[in-house]
């Protein structure tokens, strides 16, 4: 059976949560309870622990802070966050430890259950390979607290030396389920991995939305989101259906739109407004996107009202 934390400072939030989750998968998890960081982080310990939702903001030890000690003790373990606050470094941060998810409440009953099962279907996977692996050559299911994790039994290491599972040669923790090449029913296009693409979406368009008005590149935002310059810029055509500077150009004359909606706002002020600080150059863009200079664009508005 596997093992759910909830980690949730909020009594009420938690026992709801907690009973919540008790009637849909009490038969295939037992359930744990932390109020702090550092009680999470103990408990991980202590337990076999293979989901956790963390509350970010939680006092001491916050959920981030909690998550990075234990992605690199236990990196098989499943990292949901929750948070009532949609700040961009928190998004980044969840990356950044290879949190599975990303809720921002108040989350639905169905937003929380469906991301839970999807943990528990990965944990039971994970559980399903390291058991075949230790039976073709390890030292037992119980390596995983002695001599070694589960994931380091996956990945043929002893513990003894080496890079650690879970782990790049510069030491970088990855998520299990990116590392599991070899498993053989590993699906084309795991959960986590998609989980992880939204993610990035999300993070790429809230920073485009509170940096839009600065001068901002592509390299910019991939050092936003922790991704090289190449995985990016492939990345984001493949889930924007566009190049970054396109899709920039496109939500700044949005907005420049809607700042020429306001007659208070100076034309010639626009352009720098939407990150553009050679008017020249925002007029090209904008005649080319809108069909039409900015000028002649708010004479089309005023007209029609």
């Amino acid at each position: 059976m596997a093992g759910l934390m909830i980690a949730e400072d909020e009594l009420i939030e938690r026992m709801v949560l907690k009973k919540m989750l008790q009637k849909k998968f009490g038969e295939q998890c037992t359930i744990y309870e932390a109020q702090n960081g550092h009680e999470a982080v103990e408990l991980a310990r202590r337990e076999e622990i293979q989901v956790i939702i963390l509350d970010i903001g939680m006092p001491g030890m916050n959920g981030i802070q909690a998550a990075k000690i234990i992605r690199r003790e236990h990196p098989e373990c499943c990292i949901i966050f929750l948070t009532a606050y949609d700040r961009f470094e928190y998004a980044r941060s969840a990356i950044s430890v290879g949190a599975m998810e990303y809720l921002l409440k108040p989350y639905s009953s169905r937003e929380i259950i469906h991301v839970t099962g999807e943990a528990l279907h990965l944990a039971d996977r994970y559980r399903t390979w390291r058991a075949g692996k230790n039976g073709a050559g390890g030292d037992g299911a119980g390596g995983d607290r002695a001599g070694g994790t589960g994931a380091e039994a996956a990945a043929g290491k002893d513990g003894a030396g080496g890079t650690g599972a879970g782990e790049t040669a510069s030491g970088e923790i990855l998520p299990f389920t990116l590392r599991l090449v070899d498993e053989p029913d590993q699906e084309k296009e795991n959960d986590e991995s998609c989980t992880r693409l939204s993610l990035m979406v999300s993070m790429v368009e809230e920073y485009i939305r509170t940096h839009y008005m600065y001068e901002i590149s592509m390299h910019d935002a991939a050092k936003a989101v922790n991704y090289s310059d190449p995985y990016f810029c492939k990345m984001f055509k493949q889930q924007f259906g566009q190049n970054f500077t396109s899709y920039l150009a496109e939500y700044r004359i949005n907005e420049a739109k809607k700042l020429l909606c306001q007659p208070n706002v100076n034309v010639k002020d626009v352009g720098i407004r939407v990150g553009y600080p050679d008017n020249n150059y925002f007029t090209k863009v904008f005649r080319r996107l809108a069909g039409m200079n900015p000028s002649d664009y708010r004479m089309e508005l005023l007209q029609k009202l």
